[in-house]
């Protein structure tokens, strides 16, 4: 029994230790080659065959949501810091979309296959999304009740900018400032504004004058008018998280 035993934990053991390596050898090759790299080349830098790697990983995005999920721990740390009361909601959830902003950020090319797996539940990817989701829509209801941001504003659509706002970063058109200004044009959307204290009206006085020259009945009367200027608030938008 022991021997038997011994004998099926070691095909285990082998297994695990292969998928550990793969999974070293792809976070290097991703890193340097972006999230479209070769899975076979991955392979063949890890010294196993093709089948050996699908087997462990059968999709890109198997592995891809095997390697984010070594992030994990991080991440958990800097949600867990972001609701300690610390900071004030508005405050919390842009330090939310900054974390997600570069967790997506990890390998160049990664926020393309993270949007698409927002819109299928098959992929390896779809579940990890879900779970980002889930934690934005707490931060933005917090927000939301503090009166800090929209009330039509959702979870979903915040993820989707905070993967946009990684992904610009690899644009050819960026540069270093990109990214940042992307996220500060998407703050300014969802946060809510104050609302319009006054509608002020400056009104000119309505004269009516009339110059009569002489004593005889000419009278040279100059138009009414009622000069009306209104003045519109500037809506006042709150500033970058910090």
């Amino acid at each position: 029994m022991t021997k038997s035993t011994s004998g099926a934990r070691a095909p285990r053991a082998d297994a695990q230790r292969n998928r550990d390596h793969i999974l070293d050898v792809a976070e290097q090759y991703f890193s340097a080659h972006g999230a479209t790299g070769s899975l076979d080349a991955i392979a063949k830098q890890a010294g196993v065959g093709a089948g050996t790697l699908y087997r462990h990983f059968p999709t890109r995005e198997a592995l891809l949501a095997a390697l984010l999920a070594a992030r994990d721990d991080e991440l958990v740390a800097r949600r867990d810091q972001l609701r300690s009361g610390s900071l004030n909601p508005a405050d919390a959830l842009g330090g939310w979309l900054d974390a997600i902003k570069a967790w997506a950020g990890a390998f160049d090319g990664l926020p393309g296959p993270l949007r698409a797996a927002t819109m299928t539940d098959s992929s390896p990817l779809s579940l990890t999304c879900e779970g980002f989701i889930t934690t934005t829509e707490e931060f933005l209801h917090a927000a939301q009740r503090d009166g800090s941001a929209r009330s039509d504003v959702r979870a979903r659509d915040l993820f989707l900018s905070a993967l946009a706002a990684s992904w610009i970063e690899g644009a050819a058109l960026a540069d270093d400032g990109s990214a940042a200004a992307l996220s500060d044009l998407t703050r300014h959307g969802w946060a809510s504004t104050p609302s319009r204290t006054s509608d002020t009206t400056d009104t000119t006085d309505t004269t009516d004058t009339t110059d009569t020259t002489d004593t005889t009945d000419t009278t040279d009367t100059t138009d009414t008018t009622d000069h009306r200027i209104t003045g519109h608030d500037g809506e006042r938008t709150r500033g970058k998280s910090t």
